[in-house]
């Protein structure tokens, strides 16, 4: 069903954020966490969490939806990006501005080299991989309750999203069926479908959600047959009972495997998962 199409690109690269001479251009209610999480079973590495608080955050007593994001790295600041930063921050900052809307994102770094692991819930035989089911269980079990404790997020599901692209659109697509009651929000943005035809099984399995609001995003330029995948995924998500009003695709013809696309197409898939037009 899901045709294996390997993107060189995207292993070379990795979104291991490497940062070269580059200014910071992350904005003033963007932070690293002084606490960081070696995540039991699946690697030793430190992995660092990016905190973005809405303009708002520190003069009111307001609550917040909660943005679960990976490869943080690139999501807020070109100096720690590899080939360009997704701008969350600015465009969560102007969404702000016209709405009065107000959004919390936890940002986790990937695991540079271990990325292939942390964000693959299968094996593939040339690849390998396969730990995502331990990184997912991190977030829910050990980083959501911390942020939950620190911070004034509103707790719910339907208040708490998983976004990701590539691989990070795969392990988000992962996480969100296998817990729905958690995350109640997915952006799969890009979804690396291919990696894995277990993908289906899981799919058919899992996808019998009814409260869950899920969108899938694929460019058609990204590479033979991605956008395939994604309708593909989409249509087996209907099949499967997932609630239709819940479910959304946009194939961008244009749509290229990178930063950029998916800069472009965050606040149109925040503003639809999260009903803020």
């Amino acid at each position: 069903m899901f045709k294996k199409v390997v993107f060189s690109f995207i292993f070379a690269i990795s979104f291991l954020g490497f940062s070269q001479e580059k200014e910071s251009t992350k904005t003033k209610n963007v932070q690293i966490l002084k606490k960081e999480f070696v995540i039991e079973g699946l690697n030793t590495i430190s992995h660092k969490v990016w905190l973005y608080l809405p303009p708002n955050y520190h003069t009111s007593n307001k609550k917040y939806p909660v943005i679960y994001m990976h490869d943080a790295q690139n999501l807020f600041d070109d100096k720690t990006s590899f080939v360009g930063e997704w701008h969350v921050d600015e465009s969560l900052n102007n969404l702000f501005e016209k709405t009065g809307k107000g959004f919390i994102v936890v940002g986790i770094e990937n695991g540079g080299k271990e990325r292939i692991n942390e964000y693959t819930p299968w094996v593939h035989e040339k690849y390998g991989g396969g730990k995502g089911a331990i990184y997912i269980d991190f977030i829910k079990n050990t980083l959501k309750p911390y942020i939950d404790a620190s911070y004034r997020t509103k707790l719910k599901a339907k208040h708490t999203a998983l976004i990701g692209s590539s691989l990070g659109g795969l392990i988000s697509y992962y996480g969100g069926l296998k817990y729905p009651d958690t995350f109640g929000k997915i952006g799969a943005f890009s979804p690396s479908f291919w990696f894995s035809d277990k993908v289906i099984d899981f799919t058919i399995k899992n996808g019998k959600i009814k409260h869950q609001k899920m969108y899938i995003l694929a460019g058609g330029k990204e590479g033979s047959g991605m956008d395939k995948d994604a309708i593909e995924s989409f249509e087996l998500l209907r099949k499967t009972r997932y609630k239709k009003s819940n479910l959304k695709i946009k194939i961008n013809p244009e749509g290229k495997h990178n930063e950029t696309f998916w800069s472009e197409e965050f606040i149109p898939i925040i503003n639809w998962l999260f009903n803020t037009n």
